[in-house]
């Protein structure tokens, strides 16, 4: 008699799809799987497809403008030619890894140059390699993530060059998808460590914390990895307590995101409450170097900061760059307290 509410909701927003229907979506989807498994076709998807290259895992960028960059898309003949004019063996192009495809099916790859000259490279190509945390104050929403999908790619394979069980070497396929064991059946995947971060609320102000390896004046919500065994729920709890020494009520999730740093994290983003009767942090300074919390009004004030302080710049709290998970749970509370002043 009662049909589930989401059931009814889910039916209302889309529509039932006409049988022998594809959407551009799946059809995109499933050509990136065929070039994944289908040495041939990745090879060939190659000559018609675009690179991002990196030098040593930072990624080359070309100015849109003032303060503005953008990932340089090369054509497979540009990289080709780049290399043939730095005297650069040819072969090293058959380095690139699969990491995408546009919305008209044109394949898009990651390659490494970091045993070219940088400068060299910077020059044939028109942009300039930069570090990629300083990148993601700098790019778009939606090339933030492509480049950070494409340095995780290139360095997880950087560092699973050899078996862990045989010692053997490990040989990537074509697209770069996976690597297998060159003396047994063990195939390797590329995998992301998973993370709880949180945004901790009393009703009236959030906390954040900082780590000493954070920029000067720097402060995010706090996030912890996973404990073999542990669920989503328990990391945040556990976290929480042992960070700040508060005890969480209640929690919501959010959304989730690749995150490069360290190496590969996957964010699983969440806001959560705490009773207002106890507060009083007790900061574990092995973890943080320091938490505290923050009204709307100082948020508010931090989220106008839009690009690091330079070095001599008078003290400034600022926050995450808008492509990180953290930045979206802050800007969430923001407008929730607004909209609590407002009601």
């Amino acid at each position: 008699m009662f049909r589930p509410v989401w059931l009814l909701l889910s039916t209302a927003k889309h529509p039932a799809v006409r049988r022998g229907y594809s959407s551009e979506y799946v059809s995109r989807m499933r050509h990136l799987n065929r070039l994944k498994e289908d040495d041939e076709a990745c090879a060939a998807a190659l000559q018609k497809g675009c690179v991002f290259l990196f030098h040593r895992l930072s990624p080359l960028l070309q100015q849109t403008g003032k303060t503005t960059f953008r990932p340089a898309a090369l054509t497979c003949s540009d990289v080709q030619s780049a290399l043939q004019r730095l005297g650069a063996d040819q072969s090293l192009l058959d380095d690139s890894v699969l990491i995408g495809c546009s919305e008209h099916n044109q394949a898009q790859f990651c390659l490494d140059v970091g045993e070219l000259d940088q400068a060299a490279v910077e020059a044939e190509c028109r942009g300039v390699f930069m570090d990629l945390r300083k990148s993601f104050f700098l790019l778009d929403g939606t090339a933030a993530p492509l480049v950070a999908k494409g340095q995780a790619l290139i360095r997880w394979h950087q560092i699973n060059r050899f078996c862990s069980e045989t010692g053997q070497p490990t040989h990537r396929n074509r697209s770069g998808s996976h690597r297998a064991c060159s003396n047994s059946s063990t195939i390797y995947y590329p995998k992301m460590s998973p993370v709880s971060i949180v945004l901790v609320s009393d009703g009236e102000r959030c906390l954040l914390g900082r780590q000493s390896s954070f920029p000067r004046g720097m402060y995010s919500a706090l996030a912890g990895f996973c404990d073999m065994g542990e669920t989503m729920e328990e990391t945040l709890r556990r976290e929480v307590a042992e960070e700040v020494g508060l005890e969480v009520q209640s929690i919501s999730y959010i959304s989730s995101q690749h995150w490069p740093f360290p190496h590969s994290s996957f964010m699983i983003g969440c806001h959560a409450s705490v009773s207002p009767a106890h507060t009083q942090l007790d900061v574990d300074h092995s973890e943080l170097e320091d938490a505290r919390w923050f009204t709307l009004e100082e948020i508010t004030r931090a989220l106008q900061v839009k690009t690091p302080p330079r070095r001599g710049d008078p003290p400034v709290t600022w926050l995450p760059p808008k492509h990180a998970l953290a930045h979206r749970l802050i800007t969430e509370w923001v407008e929730r307290q607004q909209g609590r002043v407002q009601s």
